[in-house]
């Protein structure tokens, strides 16, 4: 945890001078995007909504991560797995919600890990690396649901498909509690919740997520014991398109009720952000999505006072801190290791 919060106070640190040279009270400023965020349960509603989206990004980049692989594709899956739970959603209008939600949902991890397989197997059989191949295919997933919107699945003068299915609609917030109202956070808060318990369990109480583990870090020793490295690779991939495509079950089912072009607005590359100061574990990619997803919305609740670009400043403070921190810890650790061996 030393290196989080380490980032964590750089960022505000180096924010608390910007805000000074600007001429504001940087303890006003903190004070209003606090208690803009989570001082009512309006500002907080918000917050659980942008942060339900990073945290199934987070998992997919942190689960990628964990195989020693670098999923930058996770912007790419989660477009094909979003159009997947859409397409669902407003295809089999017929079926009742009970079967029609799940469907929805299989669907948009069924679209990700589609996706996601591409560049496992590509790694796997020829070595490629999965850094330019997941590159190339955030640009075809973007650019083929595009086509599929304003093509073949489109509502004229509009950027989004037709309405899924009243019955596929998930409940928001606010239905169950009122103090909510307003706010588009909805149960597909504790999908994203339930999936970190899930990848958690996988990857810490499972063979196979043991395996992953192994293959991330050392894979010529996986294979010497009797792990199958291109196996893992590939099952490690789909698995983090499946995490990415669930984004869409917070967009379609609970929010928009279309697939719309351009929503994700980088969901998938913040998700690299997110495992970065969660350091790939669950709980911390939880806690990282709330802190993004507060920066997010409580950069709105400050505009009056100071820039929103301050929020990305701080976001880009926190994310080469961790990057700076984790290598010189990791440097730190060796040495002295090497010198207790001595």
């Amino acid at each position: 945890m030393g290196v989080p919060l380490i980032a964590l106070a750089t960022a505000f640190g180096a924010g608390a001078l910007f805000i000074a040279a600007i001429g504001q009270d940087p303890g006003f400023v903190y004070g209003k995007l606090l208690s803009g965020t989570f001082g009512n349960f309006y500002g907080f509603g918000q917050v659980l909504f942008k942060a339900t989206p990073l945290i199934f990004s987070g998992l997919a980049v942190a689960l990628a991560f964990k195989a020693g692989l670098f999923n930058i594709g996770a912007e790419g899956q989660l477009y094909v797995g979003t159009f997947a739970v859409a397409w669902v959603g407003f295809t089999l209008t017929g079926l009742p919600g009970l079967i029609l939600v799940p469907l929805c949902i299989i669907a948009g991890a069924l679209g990700g890990a589609a996706w996601g397989v591409i560049p496992g197997y590509l790694k796997a059989r020829f070595g490629t690396h999965e850094v330019i191949n997941t590159i190339m295919l955030n640009f075809i997933a973007i650019a083929l649901t595009g086509y599929l919107v304003t093509h073949v699945y489109f509502i004229p003068e509009t950027i989004h498909t037709q309405r899924i299915a009243p019955q596929a609609q998930i409940p928001r917030l606010e239905q169950f509690w009122p103090a909510f109202k307003g706010s588009p956070a909805n149960v597909s808060l504790f999908l994203a919740l339930a999936v970190a318990v899930l990848v958690y369990l996988f990857l810490w109480r499972t063979k196979y997520g043991f395996e992953l583990r192994a293959v991330g870090l050392n894979p010529w020793a996986a294979e010497y014991g009797g792990v199958s490295v291109a196996s893992g690779i590939v099952r490690a991939m789909a698995l983090s398109g499946a995490l990415a495509g669930l984004v869409g079950v917070d967009f379609v089912l609970g929010y928009k009720y279309y697939y719309e072009q351009g929503f994700s607005s980088g969901i998938g590359f913040m998700g690299i952000a997110v495992a970065l100061l969660g350091r790939n574990h669950p709980l911390g990619v939880v806690l990282a999505a709330l802190l993004f997803g507060a920066l997010s919305y409580g950069g709105l609740v400050i505009n009056s006072v100071v820039p929103k670009e301050l929020v990305e400043i701080l976001q880009s403070i926190v994310i080469v801190a961790v990057i700076v921190g984790t290598n010189l810890f990791g440097r730190l650790a060796v040495t002295l290791k090497k010198r207790s061996l001595k």
